[in-house]
This record gives C-alpha cells, structure tokens and sequence, in this order.
C-alpha cells in the first residue's frame, strides 16, 4: 500500500499508475453492460444486487503520471450503475487499512449509497458478507488486490456458495513473474493462499514459464471445479513501458456473464499469458 495523500474533496485518496484508470474502465464497462440483467433484481419484493468490493482502497485517486483525479474501484462502479439506472441496492466494501476504508465509505455515502463496511482479513470478511447476502439475490464482487498473496482463494470458495456471482479478478502478472523463484523454493509461499494444493500439481523442474502457465491453470481449474467458470478471455493491464503489470478475468456461473465480459474487456490483443 503507498502513501496516504489528501484528495481534492477533504479526504484521503492514494497516488496510482496510469493503468489503475484503464482499470476502472473495465470495471464499469462490465457494470454498464450488466445493467439490464441487474435491474430484474432491483426494486419492491426482490432479491436486490449487490456489489463486493474486499480492497476498496480510499475511492479516490490520483494518478501519478498526469494529476488527474480518479473515482476508485467502489466509487466508479457505484456511479456507472446509478448512471445506467439499474444502481446497487447494497454495497460491502472492506480494507485492512480502517482510514482507506472509511474514507471509501463516506464518499460512497454521500453519493447516496446503501454501504456496509467489513472490518478485518479480505477472506473474512467475505465469508461475513456471504453469509448476510440474500441467496436469491444477483451479486457482483471485483477482487482488486495489491498482490497476489492477498487473493486468498478461501474469498472466491465463499463467492462459489452463491447462487448468482460474478467474480472480476485483478492476478498479478508481476508477482509470478519477478517473485516465482521465492515462492517455489521455501516452504512456505503466497501461492499457498492463491492456489491450495499447487504443489502437488505443478512440475518444478520445468522451465519457470512451464511452472507460471501449470500454476495459473491449476488455479484456472480450482475455480472451475466450485462452478465458478473463468472466462478465457483475459484483458492484459500494461504500464507505461508497456511492461505487463496484471490480467482482469472474470469468473461466473451464467453463459451470459461471459458473454457481457467479451464485450466489456474487448480482448483482441491481449497478448501473451508467460
């Protein structure tokens, strides 16, 4: 996590890379193409839909390269649902870090948001929110952490008992990349939390493109096995070098969420996975 900084609204907003911006982009475009199917669950006597976001950060940012400022991941998904008319009749948002979280709670708050705050742990607090949840309901949950050790796994097996998910996952590239020969080498790894098991299913003695690809795909299939199915479309996030920094998958139970995230993510391009 970087450096708390005052926002240009009174509360506390974080510095980002350019990429966190096309980031959201994709995250609304999706919220945006979901509209109609959120809107049969929104209104007297249904089941509502609701919003999950376990990383909320503050809600604001600014971008580091330019100064523009930028609505967070909760707060930009919140407005592109109002703007669609279809908005979220509950949002959860939680942060180990309380200031983030509460300043994320009270820009949502005045934008007229119906926000519950989660305290704690991402993978507890999304097995609290799970349990709170309408099962009847349609439910969206955007996993956006700061690195691959904290996409527990025990977050999406929660997510899986639902009914109606879909699961936006931000997998850093990087943490595979420059970190996988600490990870593969002691006993203890980051990967335990992100892919239980691994070791059992992953070729060591491999080249470390081979270890990445079978880890990524044992991942792939752990999902796949709870009935949430991830897409194979998968949008590449770049920096300003055009290095590659993280995908955005999504995971669903429904043919159509896939659908919606083809359209969203417009994934011709997105390059090599190792």
């Amino acid at each position: 996590m970087g450096k708390l900084i005052d926002g240009d609204d009174g509360l506390l907003a974080e510095n980002v890379g350019a990429w966190t911006k096309e980031k959201h982009e994709y995250l609304c475009r999706y919220v945006d193409i979901s509209r109609a199917v959120r809107a049969r669950w929104i209104g007297p006597d249904k089941a509502g839909a609701t919003y999950i976001d376990p990383f909320c950060g503050t809600g604001r940012c600014k971008v580091r390269e330019t100064g523009e400022w930028i609505d967070g991941g909760a707060v930009a998904a919140w407005k592109k649902s109002c703007a669609g008319g279809a908005p979220f009749t509950r949002v959860f948002i939680g942060d180990l870090d309380t200031q983030r979280r509460q300043a994320a709670a009270a820009r949502l708050r005045q934008l007229g948001a119906s926000v519950e705050e989660m305290d704690g742990a991402a993978a507890h607090s999304v097995q609290q929110i799970v349990a709170s949840l309408d099962p009847y309901g349609l439910h969206f949950a955007f996993l956006d952490p700061f690195n691959l050790g904290a996409l527990d796994f025990g977050m999406i097996k929660s997510l899986s008992k639902l009914k109606r998910i879909d699961i936006l996952v931000h997998i850093s590239q990087m943490d595979l990349q420059r970190n996988l020969l600490s990870n593969t080498r002691g006993d203890k790894s980051v990967f335990d939390q992100f892919a239980p098991g691994w070791r059992g299913s992953v070729d060591l003695a491999q080249h470390q493109s081979g270890i990445r690809r079978d880890l990524f795909q044992y991942w792939r299939d752990q999902i796949a096995s709870l009935g949430v199915w991830p897409s194979t479309e998968m949008k590449l996030i770049t920096g300003s070098k055009n290095n590659p920094l993280y995908w955005l998958l999504l995971a669903a139970k429904h043919e159509l969420a896939h659908k919606f995230w083809a359209t969203a993510s417009n994934v011709e391009g997105q390059g090599e996975l190792f």
